[in-house]
């Protein structure tokens, strides 16, 4: 397995971005750019790109709703040229809060136009010739009358050329429909609380009937996944850090209804929990509801022990086919974060 990071955002992320340079020479293989609500990624990926020469550099992840289908493959294929082939694309849908309450956009039809944007962009990455296209989300060119349309626009091909014929594409899902379409059509997948040891009761079936329906040339999925890294005998207190980012997601990214973390615990079956981890925090009561996050998945969705723990659930993640070990490195007291990384390197062979 390859190792990917996520890099840093709820601190100074200029600092964070200059620290990937030190996981870079320790072993780093990925690290993923954040966006969420806060500074925008292309920005830092291609200061990242400028300041290292082997570590891969992706969007982790840019919504389908925010940027059209060309400016996300224009964006990704400069990323790529700045870093001399070293992009991949992370995408994703976010949710109606962010996309309807931020940038105003209508969160409508979520899988369709994440489908509709990776073809569109492989078809702009190709340059053989100008990009029409006829789909539920996405129409190239705009034709007069439709969404306001002039009827002047013209197809249109990229001006420069790819330095690859296809970035990478990775896809954050988390509901079947999300997953089976990602394991069709994606490069790779990024799901978060990723449990190896559920995962085939959880999206085995998705994950099958995608990969049934996948161009064969294609090659397999990616998968990156994994949690809170922590090395040592009394390494496992490390998970308790873990609690507040479990509640946030659970509870309050989304409303009571429409929030993919807390179906996905509940899929886990941890129903009861979710709902009373929701009503706390949607009350106000953080601390109650990270209080409210059970041992069982605070243990499942973290890698925190000692070295014969971590290289059982090393094993665990590699069996459910993750490529890409994503860690948050809690480096134990005197001990660096590239220190744990080589660490881990080692661990995984």
């Amino acid at each position: 397995m390859k190792i990917s990071m996520q890099l840093r955002y709820d601190g100074d992320i200029v600092a964070a971005a200059r620290q990937v340079s030190a996981l870079e020479d320790a072993g780093l293989d990925l690290v993923w750019v954040p966006e969420a609500y806060g500074f925008d990624a292309p920005s830092f990926m291609g200061y990242l790109a400028a300041r290292t020469g082997r570590v891969e550099i992706g969007s982790g992840i840019l919504s389908v709703f925010t940027r059209t289908p060309a400016l996300l493959a224009m964006t990704a294929a400069g990323v790529d040229a700045l870093s001399g082939g070293r992009a991949h694309l992370g995408i994703g849908t976010s949710g109606p809060q962010v996309v309807e309450g931020m940038h105003g956009v209508p969160y409508h039809a979520p899988v369709a136009r994440t489908r509709e944007t990776i073809e569109v962009m492989r078809a702009f990455w190709r340059r053989d010739e100008p990009v029409t296209y006829d789909g539920r989300t996405v129409r190239l060119p705009l034709p007069d009358g439709d969404r306001g349309g002039s009827g002047l626009g013209v197809p249109m091909r990229l001006l420069s050329a790819p330095v690859r014929p296809e970035v990478p594409v990775w896809v954050a899902a988390l509901g079947p429909k999300n997953v089976r379409m990602a394991a069709e059509t994606a490069d790779g997948w990024l799901p978060m609380f990723f449990v190896p040891e559920w995962c085939d009761q959880v999206w085995g079936p998705s994950l099958r009937a995608g990969a049934a329906a996948r161009g064969p040339g294609r090659g397999p999925l990616s998968i990156s996944a994994g949690g809170l890294l922590a090395i040592g005998p009394d390494a496992a207190r490390h998970r308790e850090r873990a609690r507040g980012q479990l509640a946030l997601f659970i509870g309050g990214m989304g409303a009571p209804g429409h929030n993919y973390y807390y179906d996905l615990v509940c899929r886990y079956g941890y129903a009861r929990e979710a709902e009373a981890i929701q009503r706390l925090f949607l009350a106000g009561d953080r601390k109650g509801a990270a209080a409210a996050v059970p041992a069982g998945l605070l243990e499942a969705t973290t890698i925190c022990g000692p070295e014969s723990y971590v290289k059982d659930r090393l094993a665990a993640y590699r069996e459910a086919g993750v490529t890409h070990l994503q860690v948050a490195p809690v480096p134990a007291e005197g001990e660096t974060e590239a220190a744990l990384l080589t660490r881990l390197k080692d661990l995984c062979g």
